[in-house]
């Protein structure tokens, strides 16, 4: 090991907000991709001679290597330094956002993908913890704050922005306008963070432990994305995908808790604070990923709102965040996080069952202010949650805890993804099969639109679109009971966790 240096002082002033600035644009630019090319899917696909289906690969690729590069993020630290680590993945990041904008064909596009997301996987938790590092002690609430607000306000944007860059310029413009702020980001806080490098400990890799983390996470991805597309379980390459996913993660548990050096520290869920946290977070987490994929296709495909438009109301909900989340941060500090944390989850699903009474004559501010009061819920949960899970783990944990919590929250999210547009499609088709016999059996609407002088398909035609529209708008208040039924689970899962003894600090982030 390294020799160790003096603690260097705290950054303050306007260095202080400089260098916050750029790490929450690393965590807010690593998480926005997770998104922002969900609308753009079509377009690409089109434009590079490619399937819709070939066009999420655009997403999945991503998905699948950030998912991998996460929980490394610990190691890798360990090893080179997280200073270095950061610096140069938010320099790559950048780069490699230009040339995915360049890419002539899908195969070079998901190539570059699969680089970028390995470059933004340790961008997330590094983020985290250096900014918990720059901030004084007594302002470490800040730190927390403003990390949480960009991590959920983010996945909310991507689709505004997707939708935006979309409609008005062309799909590169979705990768180039990130990179100079990537770019020039990188090489400000190599100026200003260096001083803050760790020693390193040169320890080996543990290639059998990176090998099955890649084979089971990449199997898990590309199943929960083509299930939808191969019918489940009725396919052989989803059920071959799910067995892979499965031994795999077994191999990989068992491996990775009996490796002297793992790539992947999963020893601290040994603490119970961090167990409960992570519980709560994955169900929370997919449950609040649902909506946010769930509300913008509802408004777009059956509403008739344009992308930009259906992004300008799924963004209400990050608006009170937005101001509430440095509040909530220091309210965490000074009292149990727990009630909060309930308080939170519990709020978010009553509103969405508030929500799930939705009809199809809503207008724009109907839709969007219950989105708007959801919000409030939003810091109250995840704030606290995040200060409880990193305040419950060893300080030299802090690397590893961290990558987990944006692993286990990457994953959630990719599985809440998946679940929820299969179970959208499935209960529309369901209702709508029940619907079916119960339309226009006196014949007035078909005879009323035939003395107008409609035809005969014309006449079906309407009558379909306008049942498949009730189908869809009764399948998805179902699915929305359903969401609230799981953050009434997730807000109880909190209580497991033990009471902190001590206001919770992460300070002592390294």
């Amino acid at each position: 090991m390294e020799l160790a240096h003096r603690e260097p002082a705290p950054l303050q002033g306007g260095q202080l907000a400089l260098g916050a600035l750029m790490l929450a644009m690393a965590n807010f630019l690593a998480i926005l991709d997770t998104t922002i090319a969900n609308v753009s899917v079509s377009n690409i696909a089109g434009s590079l001679g490619t399937s819709t289906s070939q066009g999420t690969y655009v997403i999945t690729s991503y998905a699948v290597a950030e998912a991998i590069s996460v929980p490394l993020t610990g190691w890798l630290a360990s090893r080179f330094g997280a200073v270095r680590v950061f610096v140069t993945c938010f320099i790559l990041f950048g780069l490699f956002s230009i040339l995915c904008g360049m890419a002539t064909s899908m195969n070079m596009l998901v190539l570059f993908r699969v680089f970028l997301g390995f470059s933004g996987g340790p961008l997330m938790p590094l983020s985290q913890t250096l900014m918990l590092r720059i901030f004084p002690k007594e302002k470490s609430h800040a730190a927390i704050g403003l990390w949480s607000m960009t991590t959920l306000v983010a996945p909310i944007m991507g689709p505004i922005l997707g939708g935006i860059l979309c409609d008005q310029y062309s799909w590169p413009y979705i990768f180039y306008v990130k990179a100079p702020f990537a770019l020039a980001a990188g090489f400000m806080c190599w100026q200003l963070l260096r001083r803050f490098e760790m020693p390193t400990c040169k320890l080996p890799i543990d290639k059998i432990g990176l090998g099955l983390l890649i084979v089971w996470v990449a199997a898990l991805q590309i199943m929960l994305d083509e299930g939808k597309d191969h019918d489940w379980f009725e396919s052989s390459r989803i059920v071959t995908l799910g067995i892979i996913a499965a031994i795999g993660f077994a191999a990989f548990l068992i491996w990775e808790l009996t490796e002297k050096n793992p790539v992947v520290d999963l020893r601290v869920f040994r603490h119970r604070g961090y167990r409960s946290s992570m519980m709560t977070l994955a169900l929370a987490f997919g449950a609040f990923f649902a909506i946010t994929v769930l509300t913008p296709l509802w408004l777009q495909i059956y509403m008739g709102y344009t992308a930009t438009i259906a992004g300008y109301s799924t963004a209400m909900m990050g608006v009170l965040a937005v101001f509430l989340a440095p509040i909530i941060a220091n309210l965490a500090t000074k009292m149990d996080p727990r009630p909060l944390v309930f308080a939170g989850v519990l709020w978010l699903g009553l509103w969405t069952l508030y929500r799930s009474h939705a009809n199809m004559d809503m207008t724009f501010w109907q839709i969007s202010l219950p989105m708007l009061f959801q919000g409030i819920g939003m810091p109250l949960f995840f704030v606290p949650l995040t200060g409880l899970a990193l305040g419950a783990v060893l300080p030299r944990e802090m690397d590893s805890a961290a990558g987990l919590m944006n692993f286990i929250r990457t994953l959630s999210g990719a599985f809440a993804t998946s679940m929820v547009n299969t179970g959208w499609e499935r209960q529309s088709r369901y209702v709508h099969a029940e619907l079916a016999g119960l339309t226009d059996q006196s014949g007035m609407a078909g005879r009323a639109m035939s003395l107008s002088g409609a035809s005969d398909g014309q006449i079906r035609g309407t009558l379909d679109w306008l049942l498949q529209g009730q189908s869809v708008m009764v399948a998805t208040n179902h699915l929305f009971m359903l969401i609230a039924l799981l953050f009434g689970i997730a807000a109880c899962f909190i209580w497991l966790a033990p009471k902190p003894t001590h206001a919770v600090d992460t300070s002592a982030v390294h």
